[in-house]
């Protein structure tokens, strides 16, 4: 919590701060997030040292993927933001991954069948169809997801009490439904809420900026009253608390099953 830096000194800071990529040391000793206990980095990691070809979707400025001590001798990542992929090829280029500017929504510029392992840290979407269709026979989508709810209590504060079809949207067991009906079988699904708090009005701009579909249209302009009154609540009450819902969800796509014996003729 500040006890010496002004409203209008964090709120600038905050504004000046480049958000581009996914790294998010900026808000040491200002914002902090619980963990997921099942580790996704580590567990990712460990999945592209043992994968031949593998590909990240929405890979951000790829700090997530880069994070992985081997990586498959075929490695791409797409991604749909322009300054990430910049970012993400002078990060990913030096260990030879190709990085793929690719819209979120539109088809994988893939081949069928072309990847073993597939991988997504928090995709704005999972375009189930597609990853199933990437993926050859045995092969395993990987992925951390953002679940139902989270960060609400800084979304209401800005935007009000929300609808239940948008409080519902995210649940881990539609994902599984999705996944099933794109032909994969889910072998792992488990979800997490996590607490959150932000510790000065400058955390609470930085991450409204940076993770944009949270208030969209976010700007300290159009929402200078709200920001004011949240630094006075934490201020006098202390940092304001929240709660991230993440959910795991691991599948395969089944191996090709033998077809029917041809037993000829004579």
């Amino acid at each position: 919590m500040s006890t010496t830096r002004t409203f209008e000194d964090l709120v600038a800071e905050a504004e000046a701060v480049s958000v581009d990529g996914w790294d998010f040391s900026w808000f040491e000793g200002r914002a902090t997030e619980e963990r997921p206990s099942w580790g996704y980095a580590r567990a990712m990691g460990e999945r592209l040292g043992r994968a031949r070809a593998a590909l990240d979707i929405q890979t951000g400025g790829g700090e997530v993927l880069n994070s992985a001590p081997k990586l498959p001798p075929l490695t791409a990542a797409t991604e749909g933001w322009p300054p990430n992929v910049s970012k993400a090829t002078a990060l990913l280029r030096p260990r030879g991954v190709v990085v793929v500017a690719s819209p979120e929504e539109a088809p994988l510029p893939f081949a069928d069948d072309a990847f073993d392992l597939v991988t997504s840290r928090h995709p704005v979407a999972a375009y189930w169809d597609e990853v199933a269709r990437v993926l050859c026979p045995g092969g395993t989508y990987f992925s951390q997801q953002v679940g139902p709810a989270s960060v609400f209590e800084l979304v209401e504060y800005f935007l009000g009490p929300l609808p239940e079809e948008v409080r519902g949207s995210r649940d881990p067991e539609a994902a599984r439904l999705a996944a099933e009906a794109a032909g994969l079988d889910v072998v792992d699904l488990r979800s997490e809420r996590l607490r959150i708090e932000f510790r000065d009005i400058g955390a609470v701009v930085h991450f409204l900026r940076k993770v944009i579909w949270m208030v969209p249209g976010f700007t300290v302009g159009a929402y200078r009253p709200r920001l004011r009154a949240l630094h006075e609540q934490i201020e006098t009450q202390g940092p304001f608390v929240a709660h991230s819902s993440r959910f795991l969800i691991e599948a395969r796509k089944p191996d090709e099953a033998a077809g029917p014996v041809d037993a000829g003729t004579s």
